[in-house]
């Protein structure tokens, strides 16, 4: 029988999972029908793979979730091959998504920033290569993290200790952790450093254009104030889910906190959902897309309520 903090915790999880799944599902749907259409473009390629890596790893938090909520003893029984198994698809869905979003970050930073050091001219001139770049980086952290992830469930085969992961030393457990999230550290600072970099340029260029022109706001001006609000949310909801993330990874040391799991997988499903809104409102072809399947909707109801009368 659930409590009334389990019934709010699935009713909550299970709209984010929905609202995810909806959002991530149309930037995919958007993209793949202008790549059918062949217009092809390196943001097209970034946006689908991160729509994609995201509902996988919307999903799989929530597998995650309610096991270790509803049946945490299924990391302590026979059943560990199947958690073993998770935490490898865990490894690579999460590595990629995150990925995805820095390759996203770094494209606007080169794209839309404007700066006059030297290493970003020459980025700037070599735009089309740097998803190339950092899916090989994303393949390097992939083999980084494989072979430890691989070495940390096979000691716990060896020493056949159920309690093995709870009994762990806390500083090395956190080191072991740090480790194998290296790739994901290093991607994750890098998405933040350009998305600074990013807002500081269109900063100074909306104080630039406001000193120009007194008494009204250009176009340019509106566009640069909303890309700026946009990567300030993007800046939020990534360090929500950073955060997110670490408790639940944390949660092992207090494996009886079950509200503090609960709060960790909630907001850690936020970021995945949220952004993809973010990213709908924020980029025009998306917006009016929504906009013209709205539209459809609305006259598909009209169509059933004459026919109905």
């Amino acid at each position: 029988m659930l409590s009334v903090v389990d019934g709010i915790f699935v009713f909550v999880i299970i709209s984010e999972s929905v609202l995810g799944t909806l959002g991530n599902g149309f930037i995919g749907l958007v993209n793949c029908i202008d790549c059918a259409k062949h217009k092809f473009s390196i943001i097209g390629f970034i946006l689908t793979g991160l729509a994609i890596s995201r509902i996988c790893l919307i999903w799989l938090l929530i597998a995650d979730g309610f096991m270790h909520i509803f049946s945490p003893d299924i990391y302590l029984s026979n059943a560990f091959n199947l958690v073993e198994g998770i935490s490898y698809f865990w490894l690579i869905i999460n590595q990629s998504s995150i990925w995805f979003a820095t390759s996203l970050s770094i494209f606007y930073f080169l794209k839309i920033a404007n700066f006059s050091n030297t290493i970003f001219l020459w980025l700037k001139s070599r735009i089309n290569r740097i998803p190339t770049f950092l899916m090989g980086c994303l393949l390097i952290s992939w083999l980084l993290s494989f072979p430890q992830t691989v070495k940390m469930f096979n000691d716990h085969k060896m020493k056949n200790a159920t309690v093995w992961l709870f009994n762990m030393n806390r500083s090395e457990y956190f080191i072991k952790q740090v480790l194998l999230n290296l790739g994901v550290i290093f991607s994750f600072t890098l998405s933040l450093i350009t998305c600074v970099l990013l807002i500081i340029s269109l900063w100074r260029h909306n104080r630039q254009m406001q000193l120009n022109l007194t008494g009204f706001r250009d176009v340019n001006t509106e566009a640069h104030v909303k890309a700026m609000k946009v990567l300030v949310s993007f800046i939020i909801l990534f360090i929500l889910y950073f955060v997110s993330i670490i408790i639940e990874i944390s949660i092992f040391s207090v494996p009886e906190n079950k509200l503090l799991l609960m709060f960790g997988i909630t907001t850690s499903v936020i970021y995945p959902w949220g952004h993809s809104f973010i990213l709908i409102l924020g980029n025009s072809k998306l917006k009016q897309a929504s906009l013209r399947a709205l539209q459809q909707l609305k006259c598909c109801e009209k169509r059933k309520s004459l026919r109905a009368t």
